[in-house]
């Protein structure tokens, strides 16, 4: 077997990742783009908003009308009309003197360049009101075109959709874009030892919690999934899977278990002899996660991962998750919150591996000022309880022999 359990950094594995392109693309509407990755740049086809409108109840006016009003000395103007919300007045124009009345949302009349808000005034008569505080040009209004110009970029490529881009491209009228198609990912879970979550394991084997794991991370994520259900450990029934999942059109293939180096691991031989496949690597130096494999198969990314919930659950957001930025085409720390903690206890590690430790943050005043603590959630590996309580995982760098108490660390929060 090639390249045997070669361990590479995790910048290294990372860098064979970059050799991945952005998958094809699919025109969709608007109601179906929630979450989903613009594929091309979105611009503006016209000014938003369209006129410069009132963001306030009270009169449309010349700011310099206004100048220097005050309660002793306030500025007597006449009033000369009203506009209202949805109404496109034409036929008034505020000059010297004058002001318009106008309602929160209705559009600016010719000549005004401020508005007065209703409690800075006093009517006197129905033609004329007191302004007793001054304004500024443009204070109280959005101009024309303040949110975007016409032919403006709004929406960069790579950018995944939430609500206020949604909101945006309905007020510039766009109905349609142009979306990475969502990738399809394979689950292959492996093990003689495995059952289904359904199914009262009898005595010796364990139901399998890595596809209902995977499964939940790819969706959230953007992936379309497909669940191929439970493989023995056969080398034969294993090779067959990774052909199926290819002739699928998988974008991404995850193998759960069999990525080590016992006489049952049949990953790394699996990927060898997968059809069309090449394996990239096999190990990286973090902890959880040293036996991970990673191939590909033209664009399509091919990782065998350990079997250990925990550590599949650490390679996940690692490295699987940075593969599937590449193929969605969007930056890989975006929407990824990184801070700064205080170790509450020390964090051994040793000069080589990068680690990964689970743990729980909280918030303590320490000399009159608030102090994030990261703690270690204790417990063995493969334990999944020690990701049900930890907040994050705080990153141990491969040159360092862990932190004391009381240094610095960086924590990478769960979603």
């Amino acid at each position: 077997m090639k390249g045997f359990f070669n361990l590479i950094s995790a910048s290294e594995f990372k860098r064979l990742l970059l050799d991945f392109e952005p998958i094809g693309a699919e025109e969709i509407s608007l109601k179906e783009a929630l979450g989903r990755v613009v594929a091309r740049p979105i611009s503006s086809p016209e000014d938003l908003p369209p006129f410069s409108r009132s963001t306030m109840d009270g009169f449309a006016v010349r700011a310099r009308d206004c100048f220097g009003a005050s309660e002793s000395e306030p500025s007597l103007l006449t009033v000369i009309g009203e506009v209202r919300m949805g109404e496109a007045v034409t036929d008034i124009s505020v000059s010297p003197g004058k002001a318009v009345r106008i309602w929160t949302g209705g559009k600016l009349p010719v000549g005004a360049d401020a508005v007065v808000m209703l409690e800075y005034t006093r009517q006197l008569d129905p033609e004329t009101i007191e302004v007793f505080r001054p304004v500024a040009p443009y204070e109280n209004v959005i101009e024309k075109g303040q949110d975007y110009g016409a032919s403006d970029l709004v929406i960069p490529s790579g950018t995944k959709l939430r609500a206020q881009e949604l909101g945006v491209l309905a007020a510039l009228g766009i109905l349609k874009c142009k979306v990475r198609k969502r990738p399809l990912a394979v689950i292959i879970s492996t093990g003689d030892e495995l059952v289904p979550e359904w199914q009262s394991p009898p005595p010796g084997k364990i139901r399998d919690i890595n596809s209902t794991t995977l499964s939940a991370l790819l969706e959230t994520d953007g992936c379309r999934v497909v669940r191929m259900g439970i493989v023995g450990d056969s080398y034969e029934a294993m090779l067959t899977a990774c052909n199926r999942a290819i002739d699928m059109g998988a974008d991404l293939v995850l193998v759960s278990g069999g990525s080590s180096v016992g006489n049952r691991d049949f990953t790394l031989k699996v990927f060898e002899d997968t059809r069309g496949a090449q394996v990239l690597a096999h190990g990286v130096s973090i902890r959880p996660g040293k036996p991970t494999i990673l191939a590909k198969r033209g664009n399509c990314v091919l990782f065998g991962l350990p079997g250990h919930v925990a550590s599949a659950m650490v390679v996940y957001w690692v490295f699987v998750r940075f593969a599937l930025c590449r193929l969605l085409g969007t930056d890989p720390e975006r929407g990824l919150t990184r801070l700064g903690a205080t170790c509450a206890e020390p964090f051994p590690s040793v000069i080589g591996r990068e680690d990964y430790i689970r743990v729980v943050l909280e918030g303590l005043c320490q000399g009159g000022e608030k102090k994030i603590f990261a703690r270690p959630v204790h417990g063995r590996s493969g334990l999944i309880s020690t990701l049900v309580k930890a907040d994050g995982l705080l990153v141990i760098p491969r040159d360092i022999e862990g932190f004391h108490q009381g240094e610095e660390a960086e924590v990478i929060l769960f979603p």
